[in-house]
């Protein structure tokens, strides 16, 4: 059995904390917590939509994402239009418009910024995670202002890290692990267990259905998790 340098057991997540209205100006913001790893989620409002939807019935979800130069051990550059970071922005963005409906929110554009303030692992799966919480009270905000006439957001949705080390399936990954990880994935999922996206990679070797669907399980468990924590930060527990 592999022995997490953290002491969890296979199958379990670090300590997630989501500390709702982070920030003062946004519709909704929030700080996410996921282990060592913290991101700054908010959601801004405007009152258009990009050039292809124009005259088009439809509203727009986009994302940002970014990383802070000490949010690493070597300072990272701040950059926006890299490849890996254009990437995650649409990786973020696609998760939140899968969600929703799009006419509801016809001539606004939601867009969510995920900034990193400290990186261990996760971070996309984290602005995933947080930035539902962001996206969901700009929601409550323009229903509450006569902007919309009902929520357009059909699911919840959250992401985690799942991944193969030395064999062994692994629910949420460190940095330190996803280094040494033959297989990594990430999984977006909504909160009747549907899958959004899977973005699984063969670092070292590759992996075998059996194994895939050991992956799906850990991280259907994962966000089955992170589903209660979300709807606890929102007030939403039936």
């Amino acid at each position: 059995m592999l022995k997490r340098k953290d002491g969890r057991a296979e199958s379990e997540l670090r300590q997630v904390k989501i500390i709702k209205d982070w920030l003062k100006d946004p519709y909704g913001s929030c700080l996410i917590e996921l282990g060592n790893t913290r991101v700054v989620c908010a959601a801004t409002l405007e009152e258009k939509v990009p050039v292809f939807l124009k005259n088009k019935r439809s509203g727009w979800i986009t994302a940002e994402y970014g990383m802070l130069p000490g949010s690493t051990p070597e300072r990272v550059k701040r950059e926006r239009t890299s490849g890996r970071i254009y990437e995650i922005q649409r990786f973020i963005g696609r998760s939140f418009r899968s969600i929703t409906d799009l006419e509801v929110l016809n001539g606004y554009t939601i867009t969510i910024d995920c900034d990193v303030l400290q990186a261990d692992g996760g971070t996309r799966v984290a602005s995933i995670t947080g930035g539902y919480v962001a996206l969901y009270d700009a929601i409550q905000y323009m229903l509450a202002q006569g902007m919309i006439d009902r929520t357009p957001l059909k699911n919840f949705v959250a992401a985690c890290s799942v991944g193969i080390v030395e064999n062994t399936p692994l629910l949420d990954l460190t940095y330190e692990e996803d280094a040494r990880a033959a297989v990594n994935m990430n999984v977006v999922m909504t909160d009747d267990l549907s899958i959004i996206e899977i973005q699984a990679t063969g670092e070292a070797r590759p992996f075998n259905m059996d194994e895939l669907n050991k992956l799906l399980t850990l991280a259907k468990d994962g966000v089955k998790q992170l589903f209660g924590i979300q709807r606890d930060v929102l007030s939403l527990r039936v």
